[in-house]
């Protein structure tokens, strides 16, 4: 049976509706016992299918105790669900008690929850496992009936995801009968989501829920009054036409890549907004209250638009957002689905949505995303295996818990996903590191966690270490910025973190108009000193977030199909037209490289369409190889879509410069030269619980946090270079920081798909990344004027037909 409860189908009628089909499906497969998958669009109801079970098991058999844990990747989403669940609850008068646990909610309601729980609490990956590092878990949860896990696409794949697998995998031990449910609106591959929400991976253990599909979203690419930039990733261009678009609609979204470009568009409309329409900005980088007071003018209907980065794509539900603007190419398909669904969040009704590209490459990106979503291609899921440093968190939180076996402990990893081809190898390992921090740091007591009992139990080996874990477990590491200063103290700026790591001991870059050379890295700060030499790095990085592998073959389809050019507008037509004429244009499957003087220089462009971070690191490979082979590079700079080198000498073999073996050679070399290796050290020995952040009633300062970690990295890779963390570092290097996936990818085909056409000056396809070679030599505030100048000679250039 799937009837509802009287009061849940009053409700209902009170309101005029009728509960979804999706929504009984859930309810029949709650009933049935069954582990569940929903994937239904936004607005179609997902949160109230998840919980719809929960609230007729209560009012069918009301019992006190916790019964459902709803797990969100936002502390905001987390508020924003027990606002809309509590108003349901009460309309019903029902004795359901509805509490958020995150780390925002004060110490004393935590104690009392774990003591008297609600019946469903509302928490993040992060706080459920800190609940099961308590000796009363085991109490708490005994009688957990359904976990619920909402936007899970968001956090399945990666390290937030492996904690959740094995926060699951404790709880189905504590409480045998646990039923596990998913939900999300954008799956590329429900089966690949089924098998990690599974127990063991059964993936035939969880049905697969699909909603109805809603109303098909209206996307719209906003054209600017004259052209298609020719540089440029921002759409800043178009404040006055987006700040239009905001006063013709009642509630918008202004949606932004990159926390950064939030601020700049934000000023942009604030000095277009000649009605004086009020606006705010949201971003992870802003203090609770400012987000929260943001939240609360939107939902309450104060403001007309909201500038916003990925701190709203999982959404608190506004039902007043009438258009969604995503400024600049939107990346991946999946991405601007769930960025769509800010808009109505209803099933019956189109969501509105503006594209505003930011050059001509996105142009045909933004293209290629209207064309993906109309086909409802999504982005691919890459599961991967479970991070060591994430698995030593976990462990030393069951620990904190309560003595336990090895063997018994390794049978619940394993049924966790991520962990099921662990070996007992490594996982002898893992504890032994968390028993000593390994051979090379045994000697010092405070790696010394975690002790094994004759009769063969692991246990704490002191109280310290559990308040130690308990102050300091987590999975989100921050960035930090450094200072760039000369020797006596001057100083130019600060730089994130992540380009900084990249740079090596006499590394040239570009920064504060000035050409830079570096002298050392310290814990916060890049010393360096003024130089003649040509600056080879660019400092400038553009979005990071990663153009999608199918966006990317959309893009290279429309380049090698004529056909397709008349959707698009003149000027785009033109430059592609002009190219083809000039040099030539990519098959899908081939590497297109291009060389050509211009000014006293040699140029090799090669589109790779691999994205940024890929050709960021490829960048600095291939310099360095040109270096080695007499070829004097200058410099490189990369976007998602092609790679440019150039140098005094002319590149007369570039499939030399591409060969697979500079993964082995130059790329092992690199890493480890470079502060890169370092860096992922600092973020696994942190997670992995080996450098505290925090002691009781003191914070470290990042660079306390990184001195301690890089004494630490000196010693083991000098005395202990298979140290587990230093492993899962190189994992981290290799995938995250340096995409060395798609680097691999590239590589691999690069010699038998290699196209290389030898030109007598620039073509029309390497102005937009050749321009971002200007980009470096000008100031923040003058830059977008001195590129469009610079864009246009170079492209008249590129353009001539002889």
């Amino acid at each position: 049976m799937t009837d509802l409860p009287d009061a849940l189908t009053g409700w209902f009628s009170a309101r005029g509706w009728q509960p979804r089909r999706h929504q009984r499906d859930m309810l029949a497969e709650a009933r049935a016992g069954r582990h569940a998958l929903l994937v239904a669009t936004t607005g179609a109801g997902k949160t109230l299918a998840g919980f719809l079970p929960t609230l007729a098991e209560l009012i069918e058999a009301p019992r006190d105790g916790l019964h459902t844990l709803y797990v969100s990747p936002l502390k905001a989403l987390a508020v924003d669900i027990q606002r809309n669940l509590v108003n349901p609850i009460d309309e019903m008068g029902l004795d359901i008690r509805v509490e958020t646990r995150t780390g925002d909610t004060p110490s004393d309601r935590k104690a009392r929850q774990r003591v008297k729980p609600p019946h469903i609490l509302l928490t993040t990956p992060e706080s459920l496992s800190l609940l099961l590092s308590y000796p009363d878990s085991a109490t708490m949860f005994a009688g957990l009936r359904t976990i619920v896990i909402d936007e899970v696409h968001a956090f399945a794949t990666g390290k937030r995801g492996d904690l959740l697998a094995l926060a699951m995998a404790r709880l189905q031990r504590i409480a045998p009968g646990l039923r596990r449910v998913a939900l999300s609106a954008t799956v590329a591959d429900p089966d690949g989501y089924r098998a990690w929400l599974a127990p063991d991976g059964d993936i035939d253990a969880v049905s697969l829920v699909r909603g109805e599909p809603g109303a098909a979203p209206r996307i719209d690419i906003l054209l600017p009054q004259d052209r298609v930039p020719w540089a440029g990733h921002s759409g800043r261009y178009a404040a006055e036409q987006v700040m239009g678009e905001i006063a013709a609609h009642r509630t918008s979204i202004v949606f932004c890549n990159t926390r950064s470009l939030a601020e700049l568009i934000f000023q942009d409309l604030w000095k277009a907004n000649e009605h004086g329409l009020p606006i705010g900005v949201h971003h992870g980088s802003l203090a609770l209250e400012a987000r929260r007071k943001v939240e609360a003018a939107m939902a309450s209907g104060r403001l007309r638009a909201l500038v916003a980065t990925a701190s709203l794509d999982l959404g608190v539900d506004w039902g007043d957002v009438d258009c969604v603007i995503q400024m600049g190419a939107p990346k991946g398909s999946s991405r601007l689905l769930q960025r769509i669904g800010r808009a109505n969040h209803r099933l019956d009704e189109a969501s509105e949505a503006i594209l505003v590209p930011g050059n001509r490459f996105e142009y045909l990106e933004a293209r290629a995303a209207l064309d993906a979503v109309e086909a409802g291609e999504l982005d691919p899921d890459l599961f991967r295996p479970g991070a060591l440093d994430v698995l030593a968190q976990h462990v030393m939180a069951c620990a904190c818990a309560g003595p336990f076996r090895q063997d018994e402990m390794l049978d619940e990893v394993r049924s966790a996903l991520p962990y099921s081809a662990l070996t007992d190898e490594t996982f002898d390992r893992v504890l032994g590191f968390i028993r000593d921090g390994g051979y090379s740091l045994r000697a010092y007591d405070r790696f010394k966690r975690l002790v094994q009992e004759p009769d063969g139990t692991w246990r704490v080996a002191h109280p310290k270490f559990v308040a130690q874990h308990r102050l300091n477990a987590g999975i989100i590491v921050e960035a930090t910025m450094l200072t760039v200063r000369f020797r006596n103290g001057r100083q130019l700026g600060k730089v994130e973190e992540g380009f900084a790591a990249t740079l090596s001991h006499g590394d040239t870059f570009f920064f504060a108009g000035l050409s830079l050379e570096v002298e050392t890295i310290d814990t916060e700060d890049v010393i360096v000193r003024a130089t003649s030499r040509p600056a080879r790095i660019p400092s400038y990085g553009g979005s990071r977030m990663p153009l999608s592998t199918n966006l990317a073959d959309r893009v290279r389809r429309f380049l090698a199909d004529p056909g397709e050019w008349h959707r698009f507008p003149d000027d785009v037509r033109d430059w592609l037209a002009m190219q083809a004429r000039r040099s030539t244009l990519p098959a899908p499957g081939q590497l297109l490289v291009e060389t050509f003087p211009r000014e006293g220089r040699h140029y090799m462009v090669a589109y790779s369409f691999e994205g940024w971070n890929a050709h960021q690191s490829l960048g600095m490979l291939v310099t360095k190889r040109m270096e080695a082979r007499g070829l004097k590079p200058l410099g490189f700079v990369a976007n998602d879509y092609a790679l440019a080198c150039y140098g005094l000498e002319k590149i007369e073999d570039p499939a030399a410069l591409f060969s697979a073996d500079i993964l082995e050679d130059e790329f092992v070399d690199w890493v480890q030269q470079s502060h890169l290796l370092k860096r992922a050290f600092r973020e696994v020995a942190v997670i992995g619980g080996l450098v505290d952040r925090q002691h009781p009633g003191k914070r470290k300062t990042g660079r306390q946090v990184t001195f301690s970690t890089d004494l630490i990295y000196d010693v083991l890779r000098k005395y202990e270079p298979t140290h587990l963390l230093l492993q899962a570092a190189w994992d981290d290097a290799r995938a995250r920081m340096t995409d060395v996936g798609r680097l691999a990818h590239l590589l691999d085909r690069a010699a038998e798909t290699m196209v290389h056409v030898d030109l007598e000056r620039v073509s029309p396809l390497a102005v937009p990344v050749l321009v971002l070679i200007g980009r470096e030599r000008v100031s923040t505030n003058a830059g977008d004027d001195a590129l469009l100048i610079e864009a246009e000679a170079l492209a008249a250039e590129a353009m001539a037909a002889a």
